[in-house]
């Protein structure tokens, strides 16, 4: 079960992570074709861009899709149907899951527990090789940020000169209203600014010397420049994105993107201060003599991007174009809809899923129960049971049953649960007046189901104080499909009786057609069951939602025997629970193998939406 556990938990991170950088790419392809169409604009525009794909990485749309989904409003009719509208969405939003489905994964004896070692083995590796990469960035930061804080550590406060003189200068054009500490450092390295919260200037000792005074003050503009555009902070940020998605080439590059634009920002903030093109241009290149070395990754420096291309905007393109109403419009829908679209889109998805209840539970809302008893279940007997009689409710179950039979979810879909939930159990009695009983009696068959569901919900919320609501997931299912080899389930048919039938409490077997069901430790036996039915039932045995893809209508009598994993539970479901119901044998298939080999289905792994019911508030009920 646990190696079953963490083959589903790498599912789901795959599969979840294989979402969030297909959607991450695609917005940084947005992004680059925006900087293509502004590409004569202000370079502090495509840094803007660049820098919004870098945080993409780190705010996945399905976090503003589920802040979306908890501002869902329930639709009137005539509205409902143009939410379906943003259906579609749902078709694109997962593309990857779409396709992670696997080949069949348990077509021979002993197939699962295989599988469940190697992917219990692989997501052992997977997660080394990411983590070894992730220290290693880390690592590599680190030795670099060592250098440069030796350097800061060694270096001495430079209070006055012809330098400080110009800092504060500049600093006074720039509106920077905290003077900038300046250090003088005899470290072998560039100009550059160092810190975020309280930024500090590291000067090289001798560089001064070979630059004049308009050089000199023309480089100071850079670098207080990147201390007003907060480009450590920046640099930071995508550090963190470099170390976490190491893995991913594109994050490298949009870094290498990142440091273009900043730069030619600078450059443009540095013209607009009133700089000579010439002198500027010829500080930079003195001061890539004096420093000869890469730029450091730590620092906002002057001499980071492409120099020719630098010095050659400089001194040939004398109008920087500022944008004007038309590419202001578009940036500011861009940003609008990278960041409504997903909360819309969860919005919908959301008011959908409230608006398919709705009619329901409009025409159930005046059915409740008259009276009921909900008490603590003392005899200690294993049985369960859940009955629906003409007038009322009777159980003897624990809440999560109840809850289950209530919202019409399996134990894998509800989410938050307290601990007594799941292992107390109680005896519930339950009976309604005698107008409540007439209308349910006069329900079809497809309205009693829901309508029974909703005065048990009441009685829950009542007497419990159950309160819930409902998000949609990816998670790990299973699809059930026809195997190769052809259906071999028996199909129900008028007045035939399955030979190995029910039978009920007084031996007898239970009449033909009759929906009856039997479900124990290592066995599942149904009469007349619809094949959704089967799904559901294989659900609550697998632990995993199983969703019916077989195209079969009708209903079908099945016996399946299968050895269970030690520790599931036995379970007695409604229509069984007789002294045969929790055996089986010593040895035999796995459920997978079995399903295939007796039933004649196949249990695809796949990747999918599922509701989940997500319990806010229970309290355990007082005895009356």
């Amino acid at each position: 079960m646990i190696q079953k556990s963490l083959s589903d938990i790498l599912m789901t991170i795959v599969s979840t992570v294989g979402d969030h950088l297909w959607q991450s790419t695609m917005f940084v392809a947005a992004c680059g074709a925006l900087s293509v169409f502004l590409r004569r604009s202000q370079a502090r525009v495509r840094y803007g861009l660049w820098l919004a794909a870098s945080m993409k990485f780190l705010i996945p749309f399905s976090l503003l899709v589920s802040v979306g989904s908890r501002w869902a409003w329930t639709p009137s009719s005539a509205a409902q149907s143009r939410v379906e509208l943003y259906s579609a969405m749902d078709e694109v939003s997962r593309p990857f899951t779409q396709t992670v489905a696997t080949a069949p994964i348990h077509s021979q004896i002993g197939a699962s527990g295989i599988l469940a070692v190697l992917s219990h083995r692989w997501a052992f590796l997977l997660a080394m090789v990411w983590l070894c990469g992730f220290v290693a960035v880390l690592l590599a930061r680190r030795l670099l940020w060592e250098r440069i804080s030796a350097s800061k550590r060694n270096a001495v406060r430079l209070e006055r000169g012809r330098e400080v003189e110009a800092l504060r200068r500049i600093e006074h054009l720039a509106g920077i209203a905290r003077p900038t500490e300046m250090l003088l450092s005899q470290a072998p390295l560039e100009p550059g600014i160092v810190g975020i919260s309280h930024p500090v200037l590291l000067w090289p000792e001798t560089i001064s010397r070979h630059l004049e005074d308009g050089h000199l003050e023309a480089i100071l503009a850079h670098e207080v420049m990147h201390i007003r555009r907060w480009d450590n902070l920046i640099s930071t940020i995508h550090m963190l994105v470099e170390a976490i998605f190491w893995f991913h080439p594109l994050v490298w590059w949009l870094g290498a993107r990142l440091v273009d634009e900043r730069e030619r920002a600078c450059d443009e903030a540095v013209l607009e201060l009133g700089n000579d093109r010439q002198t500027y241009a010829e500080s930079i290149l003195k001061t890539c003599e004096f420093c000869i070395g890469l730029p450091l990754r730590c620092v906002s420096g002057v001499t980071g991007a492409d120099l020719k291309q630098r010095i050659t905007k400089i001194m040939t393109q004398p109008v920087v174009h500022k944008l004007d109403l038309h590419k202001k419009i578009l940036l500011a829908f861009a940003t609008v809809f990278a960041i409504a679209a997903p909360v819309l889109f969860g919005l919908a998805s959301g008011t959908r899923q409230s608006g398919a209840t709705q009619g329901a539970d409009a025409s159930n809302e005046t059915l409740s129960y008259e009276v009921a008893s909900i008490k603590p279940e003392k005899s200690g007997s294993m049985m369960f049971r859940v009955l629906n009689t003409p007038d009322g409710f009777s159980a003897t179950t624990t809440v999560q049953m109840l809850i289950r039979v209530a919202y019409g979810v399996e134990d894998n879909q509800i989410s938050g649960a307290p601990g007594w939930v799941s292992s107390e159990k109680y005896d519930v009695e339950a009976k309604m007046d005698q107008d409540t009983a007439d209308k349910v009696k006069k329900l079809g068959e497809a309205q009693t189901e829901p309508a029974r569901r909703h005065m048990l919900q009441t009685l829950l919320a009542d007497r419990l104080k159950l309160a819930t609501h409902r998000e949609t997931k990816e998670l790990p299912i299973y699809s059930l499909v026809v195997a190769k080899g052809g259906l071999k389930l028996h199909e129900a048919k008028p007045g035939d009786t399955y030979p190995n039938g029910i039978k009920g409490l007084d031996g007898r077997p239970a009449p033909a057609g009759a929906h009856l069901m039997r479900m124990g430790r290592g066995e599942l036996t149904g009469q007349s069951i619809a094949m959704e039915q089967i799904a559901r039932l294989l659900t609550q045995q697998t632990g995993r939602t199983v969703v019916d893809n077989t195209g079969l209508k009708g209903n079908y009598d099945f016996t399946l025997h299968w050895t269970p994993d030690q520790s599931a539970p036995a379970l007695n479901g409604p229509g069984g629970g007789g002294p045969d119901s929790t055996t089986s044998s010593e040895s035999g298939p796995s459920i997978f193998t079995a399903i295939q080999e007796q039933l004649g289905l196949r249990l695809e792994s796949q990747k999918g939406p599922v509701e989940i019911l997500v319990i806010d508030h229970v309290e355990k009920p007082s005895e009356n």
